[in-house]
């Protein structure tokens, strides 16, 4: 059964949230990057065959998934013996801004919303990211989940953010391309949650069964001159 449409009428949102990786910028990095380049790096550190190496760690990775461990490169070099920051620096050039990601951080600015980029990503990553993109201007704020000892997956995360910067549920709009996340998220009150669908440059998007989706973040933005806008 499909969602019913969703009314987006930016006079009734004061602030928006919105993740990083797979939402604002292309997945295809951190997909490769932990699914090819560091399995391939330690094979050829630990001289083991490549394909013994990525179901090592694809093991270990699924071990981490929703904690902060999982976004943690400082607890990854430790755990597998490799500087994963340096790493990433090696593949720094497939880091890119989704389309219409910028045009919509302008709207965004220019109709006076608090923007926050509130992630999961490790500060090292964050650093990384927005050195190499030229979105880091448009936020009020950006938050790591590894500031709030909370990832996003904790239904707890919300209001430990909301302690940290005040906003009004009812006020707010996310976008993330994790259902879970939003869940999170509907569970506190958010009451604008959008599914980024195309989080990956080199994946067919997804669609929603729970969240109104988007493939493009201009889908947001009003063409007739209005404020509103459905999805």
């Amino acid at each position: 059964m499909s969602l019913p449409p969703l009314q987006v009428d930016w006079n009734h949102i004061d602030t928006v949230h919105l993740d990083m990786d797979g939402t604002l910028l292309d997945r295809h990095f951190d997909d490769h990057f932990w699914l090819e380049h560091v399995p391939r790096r330690y094979a050829e550190k630990n001289g083991i065959d490549e394909s013994a190496a990525r179901e090592k760690l694809y093991r270990m990775f699924r071990s981490q998934e929703k904690t902060l461990n999982w976004t943690d490169l400082d607890y990854w070099s430790a755990q597998l013996g490799l500087d994963i920051p340096v790493l990433k620096e090696e593949v720094h050039h497939l880091i890119a801004v989704h389309p219409f990601v910028t045009e919509f951080l302008l709207f965004l600015r220019q109709h006076g919303k608090k923007v926050y980029l509130v992630t999961n990503a490790h500060g090292k990553t964050l650093n990384l990211k927005l050195r190499r993109t030229t979105i880091g201007g448009y936020f009020d704020g950006v938050i790591s989940a590894h500031d709030l000892g909370l990832p996003k997956e904790d239904p707890l995360f919300w209001g430990e953010l909301q302690r940290k910067i005040p906003y009004d549920p009812e006020r707010t709009m996310l976008g993330e391309d994790s259902e879970t996340n939003l869940e999170t998220a509907r569970r506190f009150g958010i009451r604008y949650l959008i599914y980024v669908g195309r989080f990956s440059s080199t994946m067919q998007p997804l669609q929603s069964k729970d969240f109104h989706t988007i493939h493009y973040f201009s889908e947001l933005i009003p063409r007739d001159g209005g404020m509103a806008v459905q999805i």
